[in-house]
């Protein structure tokens, strides 16, 4: 049904040098595989194209006239992309070498799962609270902008959106995963719909 097994889609304005080190990550984890590696340039400044273009020949670029921001550059490559899943990245984000093919073997052994995220460490080495969340309703949002979540971290009453309780070494089901890193089954995003191309950037993966 699918021609490759993981399609990968990075938004790139202005940041080449980390869209490069981010593809050398994503070639290495992806060795061996069947993948198609999509960059949507959102009229960078910097030369981004021409520079990526020669290193990585094997990556489709799609070089817009304009920033048409992040959700609708991910919608361009996501309508023409070919993997049985398909993997949101971030242009400044660097993947272990066993970490898609370990997610990918997750959803392989759980056909209900729609998508799936990590545990995402900043450049230093710190677990990066984004990596799951709730939804913001009324009161998840008052308790983060009010202090009670930081009050009360180990209460799932107050400290709800960032779910600080949950271990990040274990597994679970939450509402929100990262739009910097999130690995979906192709016919889930077909069935569910694209991104919300009125959210410019931030919010689309809450969405």
């Amino acid at each position: 049904m699918y021609e490759t097994q993981v399609s990968v889609v990075i938004v790139n304005y202005n940041v080449k040098y980390f869209v490069e080190q981010c593809l050398y990550s994503v070639q290495a984890a992806t060795q061996g595989w069947d993948v198609d590696i999509y960059v949507v340039d959102n009229h960078s400044t910097d030369g981004s194209v021409e520079y990526l273009r020669p290193l990585f020949p094997d990556v489709t670029f799609i070089e817009n006239k304009e920033n048409v921001g992040f959700a609708k550059a991910n919608n361009q490559a996501f309508r023409i992309c070919k993997g049985e899943y398909v993997l949101m990245l971030n242009p400044d984000t660097v993947i272990g070498e066993e970490s898609l093919r370990s997610l990918c073997y997750f959803m392989d052994e759980h056909p209900a799962a729609g998508a799936i995220g990590l545990k995402m460490l900043n450049g230093n080495g710190v677990f990066l609270a984004e990596s799951k969340r709730s939804f913001p309703t009324p009161w998840v949002s008052f308790c983060k902008l009010f202090g009670l979540s930081k009050l009360f971290p180990d209460s799932p009453k107050y400290a709800s959106y960032a779910l600080p309780y949950l271990s990040p070494d274990e597994q679970h089901e939450v509402d929100v995963l990262s739009g910097a890193f999130m690995l979906m089954r192709h016919d889930a995003l077909e069935k569910t719909g694209l991104l919300d191309e009125d959210f410019f950037m931030y919010g689309e993966d809450i969405d």
